[in-house]
C-alpha cells in the first residue's frame, strides 16, 4: 500500500487525473505492486527552494512496506520515478528531489484495522 505526496511549486494546472494515473502507474511497477494499491497525492502552488533557487521543482515523497528499505532497491526507484518526472513535467533532475521511507504494517490502518492483520 504504497503512498506518493508530490509537493511541487508548479500549477495545478500541471497536473491532470490522467498525470495521476500514469504517476500511479509508473510508481507501481517500479515497486512491484498492484496500481490498486497505490495512494497519491499532488500538492501544487507551493513555495518551495531547492538547491538554491525557487525555479520550478517537485519534492517527491514515496513510503512503502518492504520495498524502500535499501539503497540498492530505492537506486531502481529513483531511475523509473525521474525518468517518468523529467518527460511528463519537462523538468531537468537537479529540480526534482525523491524521499524514500520504509513502512512497517502496523503503521498503515485500513479497513478498522492494520495492514498487519489483514
Amino acid at each position: 500500500m504504497p503512498f506518493i505526496d508530490i509537493q511541487t511549486n508548479l500549477p495545478a494546472s500541471s497536473f491532470s487525473e490522467d498525470f495521476v494515473k500514469k504517476l500511479s502507474s509508473t510508481a507501481a511497477a517500479a515497486l512491484g505492486k498492484p496500481v490498486d494499491r497505490m495512494n497519491v497525492v499532488v500538492k501544487p502552488g507551493l513555495l518551495i527552494f531547492i538547491a538554491g533557487s525557487c525555479s520550478p521543482c517537485v519534492m517527491l515523497s514515496v513510503s512503502a512496506i518492504g520495498v524502500t528499505d535499501t539503497a540498492d532497491k530505492n537506486k531502481e526507484h529513483s531511475a523509473k520515478i525521474f525518468e517518468f518526472l523529467t518527460r511528463e513535467l519537462g523538468l531537468t533532475e537537479d529540480r526534482i528531489v525523491i524521499q524514500f521511507h520504509a513502512l512497517q504494517p502496523h503503521q498503515i490502518g485500513k479497513m478498522g484495522t492494520v495492514m498487519s492483520f489483514l
